[in-house]
């Protein structure tokens, strides 16, 4: 059977991808449902605007350096998923014992997406909100099992299918997120006492201090929103669980997509969700707390929110189960990887019907970021550190260990630390570092112990093996660029007017949110006139997308002639 996704072996040259598609994948995964509810969360911690403001700016920049600095380079390095290449550290008895883990939490986070996605159909049949852990509605259960079908289906295509399903939404969703704030703000405004609307960013922060961000007295502050925002998604970053994404790379400077998700979605979303949810919270006279994505993104957008929050749970969870996928195949080899990512996606839309993850999503993400954070520290000490301390890599492959038990005990002793350090009153988002270096630490010196520092016959022709294949790569994109510029760039007709209608329909967007903002059109107008451009984008983008694919094939052919 012909390798579509190379789960055992490195990406093969021409099956790299372009950088458009990893703009589009970060930007649609992390633009996403769940910037609904963490957002929205926000808003019930009671700490002040000025602090969410710079914690969301540090914390989100420490995540694209890691994403950039540590997970891209070994990804393109290797250019192996994270579970082949820690097969090759650790041995087939780690790998097992680390997918059944990884996968299931990826499980658990898709399914919290597709809740959200579901969240929001359930409002066209008159379905209450699910707040609870379990689902109080049997129609919720049958909305959930559907929404999960299309995101199963997509998923198992594969990367290439997964990244273009977010090119066409990511423009679009992004537009969503600041029209819905925008339609709401000048409601808070009004209810505001002391300015008279939102003239300068003075008049906003009165606004955020009074209804938005509301100060408490609790104890998160300015670190606990830095330290949240760049652990929230540590699993993929400093985990290295995004090698499995980033291994189609060119260039490992690819990972600095990762600013359209951080500084989009996880700064620009997160503030306009919690302004959304103020507003809806005002709306509807009630406690954010009994309202759910869906229904704070349709007292913003009206039928589009409905829209936006489907498509948004999507574009998270399509990468998700995708990452799940590859992890329960890395079990065993004979295993098809469509088959697998199709059970994992059934699996997954069962835990979406029950959304006791939705309530908890905060801690769910850290936690989870705790536990695969030392497996990560693993990868990288035996990536990086191990030469400048004179060890040698893969030593447990080379001693043929099914189990590399120098990394099994570093994991459980980073967990320990971690457990040691919340039993004396440090913050679960502030766990990550000190579990990191003690997985580090603890590697370094039983590898060691167990057989790094010793020399095998086989080490001088892997890494002489890896030089030739970094080098054959870097020559055989050369050649496809330099070839790549001789073809033809004549966009047909076609192409053209499709990418223009797409375009001019995100600016009568645009102008609709605008006029809302300045009380030229009522919400309610805003509501129903936006669904129109938006369904014209949909379709039009979709035709120009598949139109650019035969475009791509065509040039490719040429370049290759």
């Amino acid at each position: 059977m012909q390798n579509h996704e190379f789960e055992r072996l490195p990406v093969a040259t021409n099956r790299l991808q372009p950088a458009r598609h990893f703009a589009a994948s970060y930007a649609g995964e992390h633009v996403a449902g769940t910037e609904f509810v963490i957002g929205a969360m926000f808003v019930t911690w009671g700490v002040g605007t000025s602090d969410i403001l710079l914690g969301l700016l540090l914390g989100n920049l420490l995540a694209v350096l890691t994403w950039a600095l540590v997970c891209a380079p070994i990804a393109v390095n290797t250019r192996l998923t994270l579970y082949a290449y820690l097969e090759k550290i650790s041995g087939p008895g780690t790998i097992k014992l680390y997918s059944i883990v990884n996968g299931a939490l990826f499980c658990v986070l898709a399914g919290t997406m597709i809740t959200v996605s579901a969240s929001a159909v359930r409002i066209l049949f008159n379905i209450p909100p699910q707040v609870n852990w379990y689902p109080t509605d049997a129609g919720f259960v049958a909305v959930a099992l559907i929404v999960g079908a299309v995101v199963v289906v997509i998923a198992a295509k594969g990367f290439k299918r997964v990244a273009q399903f977010a090119e066409v939404c990511a423009p679009w969703m992004i537009l969503m997120f600041f029209a819905g704030a925008m339609a709401l703000l000048p409601l808070l405004a009004s209810v505001t006492s002391g300015i008279d609307g939102i003239n300068s960013f003075a008049d906003f922060k009165v606004v955020a201090d009074q209804y938005i961000w509301v100060e408490g007295d609790g104890e998160l502050g300015f670190w606990h929103v830095a330290a949240f925002a760049w652990v929230c998604n540590f699993a993929m970053h400093g985990g290295l669980s995004d090698m499995t994404v980033l291994r189609f790379a060119r260039k490992a400077n690819y990972g600095y997509f990762s600013a359209l998700g951080m500084f989009i979605g996880h700064f620009a979303a997160w503030i306009c969700a919690g302004i959304m949810g103020a507003g809806a919270a005002v709306l509807l006279k009630t406690s954010l707390t009994a309202l759910d994505a869906g229904e704070v993104a349709f007292q913003a957008l009206g039928t589009a929110g409905i829209i936006a929050v489907i498509i948004a749970g999507w574009t998270t969870s399509n990468p998700t189960i995708y990452r799940a996928g590859l992890a329960f195949q890395s079990l065993n080899p004979k295993w098809d990887r469509v088959k697998v990512t199709i059970v994992t996606g059934a699996i997954t839309t069962i835990i979406a019907c029950f959304p006791f993850v939705f309530s908890k999503l905060m801690d769910f993400v850290s936690i989870m970021g705790l536990i695969l954070a030392p497996i990560g520290a693993v990868i990288v000490t035996e990536h990086w550190l191990f030469p400048r301390f004179g060890l040698t890599r893969y030593w447990s492959f080379y001693k043929n260990n099914y189990t590399n038990w120098a990394a099994i005990i570093a994991w459980g002793g980073a967990l320990v630390t971690a457990i040691l350090c919340y039993s004396m009153g440090v913050h679960q988002f502030f766990l990550i570092p000190p579990s990191w270096i003690a997985a580090t630490v603890i590697y370094l010196l039983l590898a060691k112990i167990f057989g790094a520092a010793n020399h095998y016959p086989q080490q001088q022709a892997e890494e002489q093996q890896l030089k030739q294949r970094v080098a054959d790569e870097a020559k055989a994109l050369a050649l496809q660029s330099s070839a790549a510029k001789t073809v033809s760039t004549t966009k047909s007709l076609k192409l053209v007017v499709l990418a223009w209608l797409s375009i001019i329909s995100l600016i009568v967007c645009a102008g609709l949110a605008m006029a809302s903002w300045q009380q030229h059109l009522s919400l309610a107008s805003f509501q129903s006139i936006l669904i129109w451009p938006s369904l014209i984008y949909f379709v039009t983008a979709t035709l120009w997308a598949i139109e650019r694919e035969k475009q791509d094939v065509l040039t490719a052919n040429g370049a290759s002639a």
